[in-house]
């Protein structure tokens, strides 16, 4: 990738310095190849209260950025444009590739919060939480496919993870599914079905809402689950007597053999009749 956006901002054989520098990069990333207006940058960049001589300020910023990150930035009558392809810049590669349904090459590209050095400008709200919730879905779907992978029994990592993201997203009901999947997986139905309660009263406190169908549908899997487990009318081991046989049979001969004595001691005793 020759330009990252997802973390803090990365020009490949450039250290870029200077904030206002990055963000125009970050700014212009957002649109590779494509032309960005000169009144468009100059609103972006400077949302308050824009410099006394706006032009002269972008042409200024333009002419820093070359120096630091040569034969990226092109000039155009209107504007500017990043003269890279779209597939260099890992924003745009990581869609391409949760298209095409490689997560996990997807995910990698991440390196922290998307658009980091332009925080707090309004131009990067509305990008940077699309590509958060975007990475969010992909992650999910990585874990459901981890998941299947690993079979019965497995999931122990996912556990961990997922735990992670419910406390990091309390409300969102796929991490919840793929926890309580993971939880039956591992055979603690108890914990998974605890999840569920959890997951509907926080939506009904919260949202005023029911679960729906992705948690509900794993929360019948959990139940289904737990009445598929064998079942037995046999007491749990309680004493170290449970598995002594041969001392029981023993201990039954005994017995037999006392009564017998007690009821020929009681026919000894009881007085006959005339």
């Amino acid at each position: 990738m020759r330009v990252g956006i997802l973390g803090p901002l990365q020009v490949a054989g450039a250290a870029i310095g200077g904030a206002r520098v990055r963000a125009l990069l970050v700014r212009l990333a957002l649109d590779p190849g494509r032309v960005v207006t000169a009144d468009r940058l100059i609103d972006d960049l400077w949302p308050g209260e824009a410099p006394a001589h706006p032009p002269a300020a972008l042409q200024s910023l333009v002419s820093r950025a070359r120096r630091e990150a040569p034969g990226i930035i092109a000039s155009h009558p209107a504007g500017y444009v990043l003269d890279v392809p779209p597939g260099e810049v890992d924003a745009w590669a990581f869609e391409r590739l949760v298209r095409g349904g490689d997560v996990h090459r997807a995910l990698a590209l991440w390196r922290g919060a998307a658009l980091a050095d332009a925080d707090g400008l309004p131009f990067a709200v509305a990008p940077a939480a699309r590509l958060a919730e975007l990475r969010l879905t992909a992650l999910a779907t990585r874990i459901a496919l981890d998941l299947a992978a690993e079979g019965p029994g497995g999931g122990g990592d996912l556990v961990a993870e997922l735990e992670e993201l419910v406390a990091a997203h309390p409300l969102r009901e796929p991490f919840h599914a793929l926890l309580m999947r993971a939880l039956v997986a591992k055979g603690r139905r108890g914990e998974a079905l605890a999840v569920f309660e959890r997951i509907r009263a926080d939506l009904a406190g919260e949202l005023g809402v029911d679960p729906g169908p992705e948690v509900r549908e794993a929360h019948l899997e959990a139940l289904r689950d737990a009445e598929a487990a064998p079942r037995t009318n046999l007491p749990a081991r309680l004493t170290s007597f449970v598995g002594r046989s041969d001392d029981i049979s023993r201990l039954r001969g005994l017995l037999a053999g006392g009564v017998r004595l007690v009821l020929s001691l009681i026919h000894l005793s009881a007085p006959t009749r005339p």
